[in-house]
């Protein structure tokens, strides 16, 4: 008997762990873990490497013309990695220039009918695990569980230092702090699909938990409902 398929949303603030815990619960379920945000990093680097002027959204949009967007597999069974026009971009994504600028992309209208249309089409046979800001609200409003991450702004910004002083060993906290400040009222206020919490989304802060314990809790949400809908199961 085959077994039913649900969609899991996850949306919240940036810095809060959407990814990681995203990418543990696909793989517990065995289901495809889409990494939305990579998309608008992979579209900001883009925009970023051929001088496209971000605040002309004319240009913008012409520019998307030559974007082809990609999830393939890590040769060691890792989750999918972004390709951008068949370039492996993970390494690039995630500096703080694409980061500095990926919100202010991803406001624009044309942006995001485009990153939409792409992420809208890979749920539809279901058993995808999706995280950003507007997944629950506008990319798969019909996910069976949706998910919306907080955590104390403290802790994001500690959080976000240690990913980023990695890779920018010279980088401020201060620098942290007002970048995520600047994604929070960009991500909250921009008119095109603003980061909200969806009436039906289940609230996760993880401010005092650890990572195993956040998955597992997710993971009692996700079986309840699978429960549900394969009784026989």
């Amino acid at each position: 008997m085959v077994q039913a398929k649900i969609n899991i949303a996850i949306d919240g603030y940036s810095s809060c762990g959407k990814s990681t815990l995203a990418k543990e619960l696909a793989r517990e379920l065995g289901y495809t873990y889409i990494d939305s945000g990579a998309m608008y990093r992979a579209i900001t680097l883009y925009l970023l490497r051929n001088d496209v002027p971000i605040q002309d959204e004319e240009k913008v949009a012409a520019a998307l013309q030559n974007i082809q967007l990609s999830f393939h597999p890590h040769s060691s069974g890792q989750v999918a990695e972004m390709y951008l026009n068949g370039e492996n971009v993970e390494p690039y994504i995630r500096d703080l220039l694409v980061a500095d600028k990926v919100s202010q992309v991803a406001a624009i209208a044309s942006v995001r009918e485009f990153a939409v249309a792409q992420q809208q089409a890979m749920g539809k046979h279901k058993g995808i695990v999706m995280d950003g800001r507007d997944i629950g609200t506008v990319v798969l409003p019909d996910a069976a569980l949706k998910i919306f991450m907080t955590a104390d702004p403290e802790v994001r910004a500690i959080r976000r230092y240690k990913e980023l002083a990695a890779k920018n060993p010279g980088i401020e906290m201060e620098e942290v702090i007002r970048n995520l400040q600047l994604r929070d009222y960009t991500d909250t206020h921009r008119a095109e699909s603003p980061l909200r919490q969806a009436p039906d989304a289940r609230v996760l802060d993880n401010s005092d938990i650890t990572r195993e314990e956040q998955l597992q809790i997710v993971l009692g949400w996700a079986n309840e409902i699978l429960s549900r809908l394969n009784p026989e199961s």
